[in-house]
């Protein structure tokens, strides 16, 4: 193959990742499949990421340099500008499993009728302590299909699809901030097969300024917009400029600390139980934003006895969308 040429890309867009780039980084030049190109995309960063990316001097890293365009952006140009046939996704904040990329390219290559391929993850809050084991919403592409309307079926950073696939079904919808994961699964899966297996590849990594956000924070206005935009496969221009309005004015440093919080104490509450941690967190929740009376409802819930709590949350997710 020639130099120039790769059979994967890795794309991972970056923007003020500085905490977390370097073991991102790491984790992808430790991969057991060598064979590809590590295109990383630096969007405009304020804090230490780009120079930490030109630490590095292996040949496999093509770093651009660009002035902020947000994540859609990114990830539409870095498909379009790779060389490989398949795109890794990976974020700058995660750590990918050794055997990621030589998992996903077997299983692609011995089973050409798919054209893309996820896994299951591990989750981390900020400092790298774990919360939860992750799975996805199915597994097979029928699985899918039946949830993919009300359920995001995929992580994002875990999956790997064929360049050219993403290219005919349109890239990532530019004015679906903060789902166009998901919209681009919904239109990926009208140009082939796609799966779900149950190998973890990832630790993905929960933290203030990435684009995970608690969603019950967002309010009823965006999760209206969400769940109308998937269902009818596109977002609407007059939804695009409420999304962006919602999005824009959520992007405060206070409000997003205390959505991280309680979006950690909620695993502590339902996913990794532990009532102690739960509450500290919500204290933190609580004192970035005090004027959401979900936290505190929250926290007086975390004084119920386990299977207590448990009870409700089942009933809970059992509620219909």
């Amino acid at each position: 193959m020639p130099e120039n040429k790769r059979y994967v890309t890795v794309l991972m867009p970056a923007y003020n990742a500085g905490p977390y780039i370097h073991e991102a980084i790491e984790s992808i030049l430790k991969q057991t499949y060598t064979d590809f190109e590590f295109l990383i995309i630096n969007d405009g960063s304020k804090d230490e990421t780009l120079s930490i990316i030109k630490r590095y001097n292996d040949p496999r890293i093509k770093l651009i340099d660009q002035n902020n365009k947000g994540l859609i952006a990114s990830l539409n140009e870095g498909i379009m500008m790779s060389r490989g046939e398949l795109i890794a996704r990976m974020d700058a904040d995660d750590v990918c499993l050794p055997d990621r990329l030589q998992l996903q390219v077997d299983f692609l290559r011995d089973n050409p009728q798919y054209i893309m391929v996820g896994g299951e993850a591990n989750v981390m809050d900020k400092d790298g302590n774990y919360l939860m084991h992750l799975t996805t919403a199915g597994h097979s592409h029928e699985e899918i299909q039946e949830v993919i309307d009300f359920k995001c079926p995929f992580i994002h950073p875990c999956v790997t699809f064929y360049k050219q696939s993403a290219i005919q079904a349109g890239l990532y919808p530019k004015n679906a901030w903060t789902f166009e994961d998901h919209l681009f699964w919904k239109k990926l899966m009208e140009t082939g097969k796609v799966c779900n297996t149950s190998d973890v590849v990832l630790d993905v990594r929960f933290n203030p300024e990435s684009v995970t956000i608690d969603e019950k924070w967002r309010g009823k206005e965006f999760l209206e917009i969400r769940q109308r935009s998937i269902h009818q496969g596109y977002v609407t221009e007059e939804d695009a400029k409420e999304l962006k309005a919602i999005i824009s004015g959520q992007n405060l440093e206070h409000y997003k600390q205390a959505s991280y919080y309680s979006m950690i104490a909620k695993k502590y509450l339902w996913n990794n139980p532990d009532a102690r941690l739960a509450r500290i967190n919500l204290r933190k929740a609580i004192e970035y934003f005090p004027r959401n009376p979900n936290s505190y409802v929250l926290y007086l819930f975390s004084y119920l006895p386990s299977p207590v709590r448990m009870n409700f949350y089942k009933l809970f997710k059992k509620k219909p969308k």
